[in-house]
Formats: C-alpha cells, sequence, structure tokens
C-alpha cells in the first residue's frame, strides 16, 4: 500500500516523503533518519555535515547564472510525533510507516503519518537532487527534536550558515504564509505518595477513556476536542464523593503537544459501591457524549474488573490530585485581538502519570503574548501550589514577531498571485515553529513559513491534501527562480 504515494506528483517530492516513511523517526530517535539524510546528501556529492546537537546541513551551489542570488536556507525538521491508535500494533522505533493513499488524501495505517514535517524535509530533499530546478546559493538545515524541546533550533550556532532567507516548510495551510507564531513553556507539576493498603472489602476497576481524536495542541486547540485528562478527573472528582473512590494508578495522554486521547486508570472501591459506581459511569459518559457530539462521536468510557492492586496512592494526595487537575487551566485562554480567529493563549493538560510513589503532570502553554504566558504560568502555579503539588517551568522557547515589511514575503505575495491567480493570506500561527529561535541566532534572516494542507498533526487521523502538495512544490520551485539580488 505504502508505494502507492510513488505514483502522485510531483514524482521528486513523494519520492523522497516515501523514503522518510520508511525510516523511523519519531522525537528523540533520529539517529536512523539523520544517518538517512546524511548520506542522502553525501552520495550526490554536496557538502553535507552535522552539527553539534545533531542538525544535519547540506549545501549545494547556485546553479549557473544564479550565482548573485541572496542565500536561502531551506529549512524542515527531522522528527515526527509518535501516536497510534490503542488497537494498532506499530514500534516506532523499529517500524515502517505504512502511508494510504485515500482519495484526494494520504494518511497513514492507525499511526500518524510524518507529513508533519516529512513534507518540508522531502520537498528540500527533491531540491538537492534537482537538475534543471534554477536556484541561487541552497543551504538546508534539517534539525532535530523539534516535536519535543526544539532542541536542534536551541542549538543552532550563529555563523554556520551563511544565507540571509529562511524557508520554513513546517506549516500546514497551503495558500497561507506564516509571518508569526507563539512562544511556549512547559509546565511541570508533580505530587509525591505514599503507597497505602487496599482495604479488604474492595475491588478494582480498570477505567478507559478512548476513541477521541487529540491532536496538535497548537494548531487543533480551538476545536474545542476533549482532553481525556480532563474526562476522566471530572468522572472521579465526582465519584470520589458519591462512592468513596480510591485511586490505585492513572496514565493519560503520552505526549506534551499532543491533546491526549487516551487515559486509564486502576480504582478500587467497596464490593457494594460498585454497581452504584458503574451505573453513575454510564449515566457520565452520556452526558459528556453529549457535550462534544460534534467533535468527539467516538468517545467511550468503559471499566472492567481487574487484578487488586498491591497498593493505593495515599487519600490525601489523591484529593489534591483530583482538585488540582480538575481546577487546571486547559484549551483556548484568550483569543488574538490583532488577527481574527488566532488563538493567542493556551494551555494543554498532555500528561498525566503516577509511577514509583510519584505523579508527574505535564502540560503546554502557548501564548504569542510574553505577558500573558507569563500570567497563564502564575495561574497554574497557584492551582498546583496551593493543592501541594512541585511546580517547574521550562524549555521556554520565544514566539516569533511578525514583520509585515518582509521582503522575502512581497516577493512570495507576488509570485503566488501571478501562479495561481490570487493573493495568498498573510497570519500567524498558534503553534510553535522553529523561527523564533532561530532567529535569535541569526537576527538578519528575513523569514517565511509555508507548506501543503495537513489535517490532524500530532494524532492517527493525520492526513495530508494531494493536490496542495503538487501548489506547495511548484510556488517553491517559483521562489526559488526568483529570489532578488544580492
Amino acid at each position: 500500500m505504502s508505494k502507492e504515494i510513488l505514483n502522485l506528483e510531483p514524482k521528486a517530492l513523494w519520492k523522497n516523503f516515501y523514503g522518510l516513511t520508511q525510516v523511523p523517526r519519531p522525537s528523540k530517535k533520529e539517529n536512523k533518519v539523520r544517518e538517512f539524510v546524511f548520506n542522502f546528501g553525501k552520495n550526490l556529492g554536496l557538502e553535507t555535515l552535522i552539527d553539534e546537537i545533531g542538525n544535519v546541513i547540506i549545501k549545494k551551489p547556485a546553479t549557473p547564472g544564479m550565482e548573485n542570488r541572496k542565500g536561502v536556507i531551506l529549512q524542515g525538521h527531522l522528527d515526527m510525533v509518535p501516536q497510534k491508535n490503542n488497537d494498532k500494533v506499530h514500534n516506532f522505533e523499529t517500524d515502517p510507516i505504512e502511508a494510504i493513499v485515500d482519495g484526494e488524501w494520504v494518511h497513514a495505517n492507525g499511526t500518524t503519518l510524518g507529513a508533519d514535517n516529512g513534507m518540508g524535509v522531502a520537498a528540500a530533499m527533491a531540491i538537492l537532487e534537482s537538475k534543471n530546478i534554477p536556484h541561487g546559493p541552497i543551504e538546508a538545515l534539517f534539525t532535530t527534536d523539534e516535536e519535543t524541546g526544539m532542541t536542534g533550533a536551541n542549538g543552532l550556532k550563529p555563523g554556520l550558515l551563511k544565507g540571509t532567507i529562511l524557508l520554513n516548510m513546517d506549516s500546514e495551510d497551503e495558500g497561507e504564509l506564516y509571518i508569526g507564531c507563539a512562544g511556549g513553556t512547559n509546565g511541570n507539576f508533580s505530587f509525591d505518595y505514599s503507597e497505602v493498603a487496599v482495604p479488604s472489602n474492595h475491588v478494582a476497576l480498570k477505567v478507559n477513556v478512548t476513541g477521541m481524536k487529540g491532536g496538535h495542541s497548537g494548531v487543533d486547540i480551538p476545536l474545542g476536542r476533549g482532553n481525556a485528562n480532563k474526562v476522566i478527573t471530572r468522572l472521579f472528582w465526582e465519584a470520589d464523593r458519591k462512592f468513596g473512590l480510591r485511586l490505585a494508578s492513572i496514565d493519560g495522554g503520552s505526549i506534551r503537544n499532543g491533546i491526549p486521547r487516551e487515559a486509564f486508570a486502576i480504582i478500587t472501591l467497596a464490593a457494594d459501591k460498585k454497581d452504584g459506581f458503574l451505573k453513575y459511569m454510564n449515566v457520565f459518559t452520556q452526558i459528556v457524549r453529549k457535550e462534544l457530539s460534534a467533535v468527539e462521536p467516538n468517545l467511550k468510557i468503559t471499566a472492567e474488573l481487574t487484578e487488586t492492586p498491591k497498593f493505593l496512592i495515599d487519600e490525601k494526595t489523591q484529593h489534591q490530585l483530583f482538585y488540582a487537575l480538575y481546577g487546571c487551566p486547559n484549551g483556548v485562554i484568550r483569543m488574538s485581538n490583532e488577527m481574527a480567529g488566532l488563538v493567542e493563549t493556551s494551555t494543554n493538560l498532555a500528561i498525566v502519570k503516577s509511577e514509583n510513589r510519584q505523579i508527574q503532570i505535564q502540560c503546554l502553554l502557548r501564548s504569542s503574548v510574553d505577558s500573558s504566558k507569563i500570567d497563564l504560568e502564575q495561574m497554574m502555579r497557584c492551582v498546583f501550589e496551593l493543592a501541594g503539588a512541585k511546580c517547574v517551568f521550562d524549555g521556554q522557547y520565544p514566539g516569533w514577531k511578525p514583520n509585515p515589511s518582509s521582503p522575502i514575503l512581497k516577493t512570495m505575495q507576488d509570485i503566488y498571485n501571478k501562479k495561481f491567480g490570487k493573493i495568498p493570506k498573510i497570519t500567524a500561527i498558534h503553534a510553535g515553529l522553529e523561527c523564533g529561535i532561530m532567529g535569535g541566532a541569526y537576527p538578519d534572516w528575513d523569514m517565511i513559513s509555508f507548506g501543503p494542507t495537513i489535517r490532524f498533526p500530532h494524532s492517527p487521523d493525520e492526513k495530508v491534501n494531494i493536490v496542495t502538495v503538487q501548489k506547495f512544490w511548484d510556488f517553491l520551485v517559483e521562489t526559488l527562480k526568483n529570489i532578488p539580488q544580492k
């Protein structure tokens, strides 16, 4: 099934994207794809290097007659988000992605596709190996670990690259040019707990929240999708009062920048309370499904008897946890005043996991306004510290401030209008792009982000629109032909 994409146009791009689907590349496990891209550059006879942090850089001289053009950096990130449906058997560290052509779209078989940012990487690779596309000096920058820490962008050294125009190919709406993005902060909260005995009259249940869509915690946050960690907390907070529910373990979400699709927990309660709890759970499920019917039609909450756990989380910590999770801000906090329809500030209650006498909660806070991001940090600190948790905020990365006077923006607007008969939309994105970070090391870069249409990245529903891939490619090629002179 995967090889069907080799018949799609533009063949040069899809060939390289297929090659990327065959190489495992989850975030923080990029060794195989790093070697793959490095060898790609070396086999073309191009200057190829890996920098100290693990970014791959491939340099291609200008084609004849284009030597006087400004240097261009073609940029994409090597890693992909590893997410799969709970019934899919797939090891992201060893197994290839099974890409499927489905009408106007390409998606994967039960996993993320890796179009984010495989499309950008494949496009740069196709330009590097092309023999008939005019262009000035090219430097292709393939960054590492964008999805979980923007490690490659943060570690990029000044002076390593000579170009002055950055074309970031990591956006997800064809026909739009991005000139700004949100900054972000990691929120980390933890509770230490004691292990206590399970009462002799208790039965154990495994509770499962499944079937939710998840998605990119920046791009998809305004869609109002459910958060599995929030749903299971809401169920337990009330059940704790009604039925004396006790918590043994909890495991919700798996990546910081993905809206959590699933959450699981082991609970116990007195045997004579079990039927009452299950009846309440079914009523609660219908309530939540009705609330989220437009966005989560496949939401399921189930429970089954399971083996009695060896211990429970102590009751005080359990109550503190439920209060903190229930009170934790989640979703869109504020919309932008400057750009209609753009989220300014949001947060994602991404991961809740108990293990080794500690409960870890991880969130990703985003905002295009630094003061609003700090305000959100303090809001969350108040909730968790009042509940007795330890709080650490780290991994801060800056936003990318829009520059409406960008020379390359004007050039690309004109090119798009001439080629496709309309002016592209100029906007910013609530997701974090590497441009803001790299602009710190290279303040003179003129930067634009663009790409084909990708829907539901960071989830197994991820898909890329075939027609827009061709338009993205044609636009890229025409832009390179028309880069201004030095």
